[in-house]
């Protein structure tokens, strides 16, 4: 069975050909650093780590390139850099802003199970990149400088160039309808409504470099030609897969397409787009004024990252997904059996069964559903199957003690009560008994008794 993803370009799934087998190459926008990332933010983590790990497991691990940028160049991190540390120089109050939040996202997305990307370019590392690409717009004409800024204008790339693609294609939308349909920022040197920032002038004590197309004074680029940039100097003028958020469609991956193709007189930057759906919180959009806003970071600390891995997972990707604390809890028991089962056996082959949904454009809902019928057959395969989807990264006793300290649970304490529990019931105290017993439920402990002994377990 052959590969098959969804393309928003062409909106249908097709079958997926790489242009070079021996070099799958595949980018993914990443986080903005300067601010935790939120739930929302993992879905794409997710979503594209399990594509990375089947690319892999099909073309072989060196054959496969994963570039996820991280953008320390941007408005909210100045904002925020202000905010935080007011006494400090702008320029190294951004450096500290950037370096502690990607730090912390480093830390939430490998609590997900997410590998890390083969390269995970910074956007200032990539200036001289993205004045190359400004200098090639501006001198084919698709690109103009008006008061120290460079724009690039979606009418010129629409004005009979049939070797590239029309500008909207991505979005399905007429030049028009983006006008009537976003917030078009109102310049006085603009030419037109739809025309966007390549490159800014910045203000005093912001980031700044040398400017290219002539501009004498110093300034900073764009948010949307950093991806180009960046793309490029890792996969090259065409690349096979290009994944964000379905929010990401337009503007920003528009203006990403309309960038590379008229830098590099392209047909197409990447042959296949992809994006996952929205999330909201227990049915309702996530937003701080409502506060139901929840970071990664702060569901680590109640839950163990493979469940909100899993718990991502049950829902199909291009699909919006409702994310509720009565969906977590099934995830985690899910996630104790399948520990139980298979965490300390020697994987196996990932099974068909479970491969083959992946196939169909990352079914990972039915793929989830072969792995329940595993339970009861090959655990070998079941285990395989498991850590391709990048589950079981840990023994057995390592994911209960893992339980145990996200709960808080004292693991000497509750074998202390259990073994006056196991007294008192040999007495036949049975008041006794069922006071210990209530007992441990209050602090999260549940009890199983059988001829074997008694056994427990952090209650979700």
């Amino acid at each position: 069975m052959e590969l098959r993803l969804y393309d928003t370009l062409s909106r249908e799934k097709r079958p997926f050909v790489p242009l070079d087998a021996k070099n799958v190459r595949m980018y993914v926008c990443g986080p903005t650093v300067y601010d935790f990332a939120h739930i929302g933010n993992a879905r794409p983590v997710i979503v594209f780590d399990v594509l990375f790990r089947l690319l892999r497991h099909l073309y072989g691990e060196a054959h496969v390139k994963y570039v996820r940028n991280i953008t320390d160049v941007d408005d909210k991190i100045n904002d925020r850099a202000a905010r935080d540390f007011p006494g400090l120089p702008l320029n190294e109050a951004i450096r500290k802003v950037t370096e502690q939040t990607g730090k912390q996202f480093h830390a939430d997305v490998d609590a997900l199970g997410a590998l890390r990307p083969s390269v995970e370019p910074r956007a200032t590392e990539h200036i001289g990149e993205m004045r190359e690409i400004i200098e090639r717009l501006v001198k084919g004409g698709f690109a103009y400088v008006a008061e120290d800024h460079v724009l690039f204008s979606p009418q010129a790339m629409n004005a009979g160039n049939s070797d590239l693609p029309r500008y909207g294609a991505l979005s399905n939308r007429s030049l028009d309808e983006m006008v009537a349909g976003a917030r078009v920022d109102v310049a006085p040197y603009k030419k037109g409504n739809t025309d966007f920032v390549l490159w800014k002038p910045s203000k005093p004590g912001e980031p700044s470099w040398p400017s290219p197309a002539g501009i004498k004074a110093e300034g900073r680029p764009g948010w949307h030609i950093e991806c180009s940039a960046m793309a490029w100097k890792h996969l090259g003028e065409q690349f096979d897969i290009h994944g964000g958020g379905i929010d990401l469609v337009f503007p920003h991956h528009e203006n990403e397409v309309a960038q590379t193709c008229c830098a590099f007189h392209q047909q197409r930057m990447a042959n296949y787009w992809m994006h996952n759906g929205f999330l909201q919180v227990e049915s309702e959009k996530m937003s701080k004024s409502l506060g139901n806003f929840i970071t990664i970071h702060e569901l680590l600390a109640d839950w163990p990252g493979e469940v909100l891995r899993l718990n991502m997972l049950k829902t199909h990707y291009r699909s919006p997904i409702d994310w509720t604390m009565k969906s977590l809890e099934e995830s985690a028991k899910t996630l104790d059996d399948w520990y139980r089962t298979a965490a300390d056996v020697e994987p196996g082959r990932p099974a068909a069964s479970v491969v083959e949904p992946l196939l169909d454009d990352l079914n990972t809902p039915l793929a989830i559903a072969a792995l329940h019928g595993l339970r009861g057959g090959d655990i070998g395969a079941l285990a395989g199957s498991l850590r391709l989807l990048g589950f079981l990264s840990e023994s057995a006793g390592q994911w209960e003690s893992r339980k145990q300290q996200a709960s808080g649970v004292d693991a000497g304490e509750v074998e202390r009560l259990i073994s006056e529990r196991t007294a008192a019931r040999a007495r036949k105290d049975f008041g006794e008994s069922d006071r210990i017993r209530d007992l441990l439920a209050a602090m999260g402990v549940a009890i199983k008794d059988s001829k074997e002994g008694t056994t427990w377990e952090v209650a979700r």
